[in-house]
């Protein structure tokens, strides 16, 4: 059996001594996407210009923000997704963060998605879950809720990853396990390793990479067991500051404008690189990028407050305009306010040629072919001048970045 390289092999072993994690330069791979998708553009100069790129070496940028990892391919969150990221240029890497029963820090995107993500519902650990697996039953979908917060650290340790996916028509927990979407794969599946925060720390300095840690809200109620909202807020800084990452190679996160304001106060130096992922676009009845009388608060009352990072979805920050991607209203305002843009999530919801699903809804009547990808990265790069985008496969935007000489 051939072994992994040692590259990787050091990567992976996170109990190792901190000099066996000494930054090793994971190999910029060859990967057919970007090329694949460049045929599939329509003929005019960007198409030109990307195609003679092809070939050419893609370096590291922090344009590219590997979304938990590279999860197109490989389980989120895990080690092996992000050391694919990082291979594929992705000079930031994201960790979602909750927590434990004993309020041990993991890598999770929700406090509440254990049975779509991990194997739970076929181990012991199922017990824990607080919503049972129920089979779907005539119109109504299965269903289960597991939850990081009723099992201890060493429990979570000892579930495997999976691909984040559900059945709604599973019959059986085994059904269950099988949902990973047709246009996902599960061949990088098996032996992933999953992650405490302070691990994926570690592990992201090994690879050279800065790191985009978002504080998701809790699943339970807040305090929990004594633990405050703001305890979480800070905790998610002291794992930082107890491994020596400097504030400038962390961009912060948070949906709550709270965990924004607290570190701006707390922990200016962290503060004033946080980003504020808005979901205003949810939770306000009536918003709409279009329409700057919906947005609360507004840009520059954003601006006012410390806030320096706005990160919206992708669909917010585009609009068409006789058939062409032009930037929304809502993207002018940000910049015209001083705030800088990053955004979510670029090859996340599926083949554009299909519609492209809920990320990019705004520009669906153009979504009819994959080369789109790129009409809209070169919209928020050029035009508009976004500082990152997260995508499940950086190879991507790495390729455009590179191309276009981003940093």
């Amino acid at each position: 059996m051939r072994r992994a390289p040692a590259g990787l092999l050091a990567c992976l072993d996170l109990a190792a001594a901190p000099a066996a994690l000494s930054e090793p330069e994971p190999p910029l791979g060859l990967d057919p996407r970007p090329a694949w998708l460049v045929s599939r553009m329509q003929d005019g100069p960007l198409e030109e210009q990307l195609d003679a790129c092809l070939g050419q070496p893609i370096r590291r940028t922090l344009f590219s923000i590997g979304h938990r990892g590279a999860p197109l391919m490989f389980p989120e969150h895990t080690a092996e997704s992000n050391i694919a990221a990082a291979a594929q240029g992705a000079g930031i890497l994201e960790c979602d963060v909750t927590f434990t029963k004993e309020l041990e820090r993991v890598r999770r995107q929700a406090q509440n998605d254990l049975h779509t993500t991990t194997n739970i519902l076929a181990t012991p650990l199922a017990a824990t879950c607080i919503k049972p697996f129920t089979p779907a039953a005539g119109e109504t979908p299965a269903s289960a809720e597991c939850r990081t917060s009723e099992i201890t650290l060493a429990g979570f340790l000892t579930l495997e990853p999976k691909m984040d996916d559900r059945n709604p028509k599973a019959a059986t927990v085994g059904d269950s396990m099988r949902s990973t979407n047709s246009w996902r794969t599960d061949l990088y599946r098996h032996g992933t390793t999953l992650l405490t925060h302070a691990r994926s720390i570690e592990l992201f300095r090994s690879l050279g990479a800065r790191f985009t840690p978002e504080l998701k809200a809790p699943a339970v109620e807040m305090p929990f067991e004594g633990f405050t909202r703001q305890d979480y807020a800070q905790k998610l800084v002291d794992e930082d500051k107890a491994a020596g990452v400097p504030p400038e190679d962390v961009f912060l996160q948070s949906f709550q404008l709270e965990d924004m304001l607290y570190w701006i106060e707390a922990e200016p130096a962290f503060g004033a690189r946080a980003v504020h992922l808005d979901s205003s676009c949810e939770e306000i009845e009536g918003w709409s990028p279009l329409d700057p009388a919906t947005w609360k608060p507004s840009m520059a009352e954003l601006k006012g407050m410390g806030v320096n990072i706005v990160a919206p979805p992708l669909r917010v920050l585009v609009t068409l305009k006789d058939g062409r991607i032009v930037p929304s209203p809502y993207a002018r305002a940000a910049k015209d306010a001083g705030l800088d843009i990053i955004t979510w999530t670029l090859e996340r919801s599926g083949p554009l040629h299909t519609g492209g699903g809920w990320y990019v809804q705004s520009i669906r009547d153009v979504t009819d072919h994959d080369g789109i990808h790129y009409e809209l990265l070169h919209v928020l790069a050029q035009d508009l001048g976004v500082r990152g985008v997260f995508s499940d496969w950086p190879v991507t935007v790495s390729f455009y970045a590179s191309c276009m000489d981003l940093d």
